[in-house]
């Protein structure tokens, strides 16, 4: 008889004692699933691109370091959570087993292919073999087993298009989906990191937002990404600049606008230190909505005090109300997003 599981999975946390999965430094990643789990045989880690990039960093761009780093990291906690960044990313498999809690609870059944859409930084893992590491997506195959909580959200992949194509949108599906609700129309929107995957999808979102009377303006680090944003028409204007300098995005935003301030900017940058350039071009009263998990919260509520901005800050948050759905039909009815998608990450 499986053992009684609690809802949000506190009873695989080790330590320390009292926590949730997520902040927990060692959970029991023991694949013997409790009554109200759900047992996944996993085909691919996407690990979140800020994690990703760092460990990459750490081990010299080396694939094969890159594998046994991120092998060591679950061995140690029982979940791939990046010590530095504190992120994980999430994965795609199989179902492999359904606890007998969850019996007519669920619309799940052993054998389909799932993407979870809850960080692998509280997801119980057991990483067998690393089969490949695909440095250009950040993508991990793996032989291994992960565990998915009574409270943890899915998604079935749709049939319409390949596990990898999916697996690269659901993977920042929350961007998406919150550029779409917090861009209105009319609005001036920034995005940091434009030419990246969740910028992309957020340019379009919020250029779909904010209408002809709006402005999306994308920040990048390159002419070539400056280029296919503009020929692809995800952003009315694109600045090619570094969003650690947040003087230098200012002055540059401002170029753009006649000097006036902005409604929206968001952040989708994997490097650290951006915090103030999000900031600075944002009006009082304005959203500053962080999705990336390069992002120093205390640098941002303090940066804001200190340069006197009453702006209203937003964690990113990976879900959503429908945001699996709306991030899949962005791709469905975008014939440009699809496109690059299909180019870069398949």
């Amino acid at each position: 008889m499986q053992k009684q599981g609690d809802k949000y999975g506190t009873h695989r946390v080790i330590e320390p004692k009292g926590v949730l999965p997520q902040p927990a430094t060692k959970i029991d990643n023991d694949m013997n699933i409790y009554d109200n789990e759900i047992l996944i045989d996993v085909i691919a880690l996407n690990i979140d691109s800020a994690s990703f990039t760092q460990i990459a960093n750490e081990q010299g761009h080396d694939a094969e370091k890159i594998g046994q780093r991120i092998m060591q990291i679950v061995d140690e906690r029982g979940k791939q959570q990046n010590p530095v960044t504190g992120s994980g990313g999430m994965l795609i498999g199989t179902v492999k087993e359904i606890g007998s809690a969850l019996e007519g609870k669920t619309d799940l059944k052993v054998g389909d292919k799932i993407a979870t859409l809850v960080s692998l930084s509280l997801t119980p893992l057991k990483i067998n073999k690393i089969k490949n590491v695909e440095m250009d997506i950040d993508r991990v195959e793996i032989d291994g087993q992960a565990i998915l909580f009574e409270s943890g959200i899915y998604a079935v992949l749709p049939s319409d298009m390949t596990e990898t194509l999916a697996l690269a949108a659901l993977d920042v599906a929350g961007a998406p989906a919150q550029a779409q609700k917090l861009s209105k129309p009319g609005d001036k929107v920034l995005v940091l990191g434009a030419a990246g995957k969740s910028g992309v999808m957020c340019c379009y979102e919020s250029k779909k937002a904010v209408g002809d009377k709006g402005l999306v303006i994308g920040l990048v680090r390159s002419e070539e990404d400056k280029k296919m944003l503009l020929d692809n028409k995800l952003c009315d204007a694109v600045i090619v600049g570094d969003a650690t300098n947040a003087i230098e995005v200012l002055d540059k935003v401002k170029e753009i606008t006649n000097g006036e301030e902005i409604d929206v900017a968001i952040n989708v940058v994997n490097v650290p230190n951006t915090e103030m350039a999000t900031i600075l071009p944002v009006k009082d009263d304005g959203i500053v909505y962080f999705f990336s998990m390069a992002t120093d919260f205390t640098k941002a509520a303090l940066g804001a005090e200190g340069v006197g901005k009453d702006v209203n800050m937003i964690i990113g948050n990976g879900y959503t109300k429908n945001h699996a759905n709306i991030t899949l039909d962005a791709l469905r009815e975008s014939e440009v997003l699809r496109k690059l998608f299909e180019e870069k990450y398949l």
